[in-house]
């Protein structure tokens, strides 16, 4: 029988930089899909690629001293390979920036021009070169962009604009009438009660005041603006062609089955883009998912904050399928997920050693101790709990393909390992060492071990979509091969099982080991930023004790003259320090330092070291307990060898008396935001 198509996409990854964990989190939740879906029977096609044309890389590209094509050249290599590091299993790699697609762009531009759907005139607004954006005053957010909060700046060009209003009634007809079309729910009511059902208005789609871009072949002065480039690639890389002759691959799997993006971006994939497939006559894709952001301490990724995570950094402490489980399992539905160095630890120490690598270990050590090695299929009959817990390994496929097929992977991940820990039950209740003491059981202690390499290896091919490495070792370990959907609701499909030692799957880690990799990745980070910005790397601190981080406040006439002399600043510039309440939950002397504490602080599930210049005015036993203001969005530093991330607010007077910044209510939860 015919495979049935599934076509799915990433949003293609901008060539500004290297992504950064929450990046990469689209291209492996994407693979999970993909694979899954293979494994379901589908004929899946996967597309990802690098959105290369702009305003901003044409900047950076002559901040390099490159030409833009070679700047997007070697960023678009890193992102590639940043997603082979990470076992996306993707069928094309497209770049905006390949000639069959710049060819196709400038056809549509002309396509819609010709039909009356582009119109010259002049933009007047607010430019956001990041998000290469217009927007008008009202649209701004507290004077920023919207989008990313950055600065805009006043613009006005000439410029090609496309009649979004001419089709926006039947998107929203589309949109009611198919609610399965924008997911989560959230993100759909988002887009009609913000933007469509409030009117749209004519959208910029050429630029004239750069030159890297697809060119309007009719108009040189103009290039194609990026998201009309960009968008386009999802049937380009299928090989749509606007005269009507279609490659295979877009008869074939066109429309999309689903379009997987950040929740940043829905409004170009849910208005813009179904608008420019309208207006070429093409159907709709059947369904774009919004996921959600992987924030680290609550807050989004960013180099200028120091708080970026990688995952080629990840994978060098975790390996590959560490990090594809901690990125899938922990990130919610609809919600924002949380990633920090101390919660992969602890994630992959309590799910991936203690449950599933310490199952394996100890199934393949007993079957090697007890039996040389292999045990047989069961011939006799079932003693408790067999019966129950065959049925809970074979009724778990059902609940991973319901989860998986709503695109509740991180749920789907938590049926497998609620499979592995029923698994480590059963040999808390069958005890194969107490079986192994007593002759008479021998047949017993087959069966036990038996039932339980059952278990394993249809947990791990129910595991092989989401961490492929993982389940590859397990069917080595255990002779087996990877089984299809149908058998994993099978219980006792081979008449032997012979076992083969391997290393352990997932090793017990001491984050006080990692410690000190971590820091040197984040020194590593920092300086790279600084480069990047033109910064010497020290920069003077001020209204900072010179060993510790210390806002103090003093009021001796030198420096009530200097703060005569500070500039006033505007609300936006206090926008920009954020203020926490930290919990110090230990604290300790800083070696060879008079003046210095070392604080361990807990901001709400984040843990944070902290170096403060206040050892002549405290003792670590007063710190402990102590609720604080801290800076918590300084780039981390590292003061007398130790890591500093963060800084306390403490005030001092004429006569050199020391107050920390405290919560004066005990019950007020650590991580609170002060503002």
């Amino acid at each position: 029988m015919e495979k049935k198509p599934y076509y799915i996409t990433t949003a293609i990854a901008y060539t500004s930089g290297k992504p950064h964990i929450g990046n990469t989190y689209e291209a492996i939740l994407a693979d999970a899909i993909a694979r899954f879906k293979r494994k379901e029977g589908y004929d899946v096609f996967f597309q990802t690629g690098t959105d290369e044309h702009g305003q901003k890389i044409e900047e950076k590209a002559k901040k390099a001293g490159v030409t833009p094509q070679a700047f997007v050249d070697n960023v678009a290599k890193d992102i590639q390979n940043m997603w082979d590091l990470v076992d996306t299993s993707y069928d094309k790699f497209i770049r905006t920036t390949d000639l069959e697609h710049t060819r196709q762009v400038a056809k549509i531009f002309k396509k819609f021009y010709d039909q009356g759907d582009i119109y010259k005139g002049y933009y007047e607004g607010m430019y956001c070169t990041p998000c290469e954006s217009f927007w008008t005053e009202s649209q701004l957010a507290d004077g920023k962009c919207p989008d990313c909060g950055r600065d805009v700046k006043p613009a006005k060009e000439e410029a090609y604009f496309f009649k979004m209003g001419k089709y926006a009634d039947r998107l929203i007809e589309h949109i009611n009438a198919h609610p399965e079309f924008i997911q989560p729910v959230s993100r759909k009511n988002e887009m009609m009660n913000n933007f469509l059902l409030k009117g749209l208005q004519d959208l910029c789609v050429s630029r004239t005041s750069f030159k890297w871009g697809v060119p309007v072949d009719f108009d040189d002065r103009h290039v194609v603006y990026v998201w009309l480039d960009a968008l386009t690639n999802y049937i380009t890389g299928l090989g749509f062609d606007t005269d009507g002759n279609h490659g295979e691959n877009y008869k074939k799997y066109w429309p999309a089955d689903l379009h997987l993006i950040g929740k940043d971006i829905l409004r170009f994939h849910t208005i813009y883009w179904p608008i420019f497939l309208m207006a070429l006559g093409e159907p709709l894709p059947k369904q774009i998912f919004g996921h959600p952001w992987l924030l680290q301490a609550g807050d989004k990724m960013s180099k200028s904050k120091g708080n970026v995570i990688y995952a080629d950094d990840l994978a060098k402490l975790f390996g590959v399928d560490a990090v594809r489980y901690f990125v899938l399992h922990e990130m919610p539905f609809d919600n924002d997920g949380q990633i920090s160095w101390e919660l992969v630890t602890e994630r992959y120490n309590t799910e991936l050693a203690n449950v599933l690598g310490n199952l394996v270990s100890r199934t393949v050590a007993m079957i090697n101790k007890y039996f040389g090695g292999t045990v047989t299929k069961p011939t006799g009959g079932e003693e408790e709990p067999d019966s129950e817990f065959k049925a809970t390994v074979t009724s778990a496929v059902g609940k991973v393909i319901a989860k998986a097929d709503g695109l509740r992977v991180a749920d789907a991940l938590t049926e497998i390992f609620n499979l592995f820990r029923r698994a480590n039950k059963y040999i808390d209740e069958t005890m194969p060492w107490a079986l192994a003491k007593d002759a008479s059981k021998t047949n017993r202690l087959n069966d036990v071990l038996y039932n339980l390499s059952e278990a394993i290896q249809i947990g791990a091919s129910l595991l092989d979509s989401f961490m492929p490495s993982t389940s590859e070792k397990i069917f080595k370990a255990f002779g087996g091969e990877n089984r299809n959907l149908y058998d994993c609701a099978s219980f006792g499909i081979p008449q032997s099982v012979t076992v083969n030692t391997i290393e352990p799957l997932f090793a017990r880690l001491d984050f006080k080991t990692l410690a000190p990799e971590i820091e040197k990745i984040r020194d590593e980070q920092i300086k790279a930023y600084q480069a990047e910005m033109g910064l010497d790397g020290n920069p003077a601190p001020t209204q900072n004790n010179k060993e510790g981080n210390v806002m103090q406040n003093q009021t001796n006439e030198q420096t009530v003259e200097q703060e005569e002399k500070v500039p006033q600043i505007s609300i936006d510039d206090f926008a920009k320090v954020q203020l926490k309440v930290g919990e110090i939950i230990a604290c300790e002397k800083v070696p060879k330092s008079s003046k210095l504490l070392h604080e361990t602080v807990k901001f709400g599930n984040e843990i944070r070291s902290v170096v403060s210049g206040i050892a002549k005015h405290y003792t670590p036993e007063e710190m402990v307990g102590k609720k604080v203001v801290f800076v918590t969005n300084l780039a981390p530093r590292t003061v007398c060898g130790v890591l500093s991330e963060g800084m306390i607010l403490a005030a001092e007077d004429e006569d050199g008396k020391l107050a920390l910044v405290v919560s004066d209510k005990d019950d007020l939860k650590s991580g609170a935001v002060i503002g």
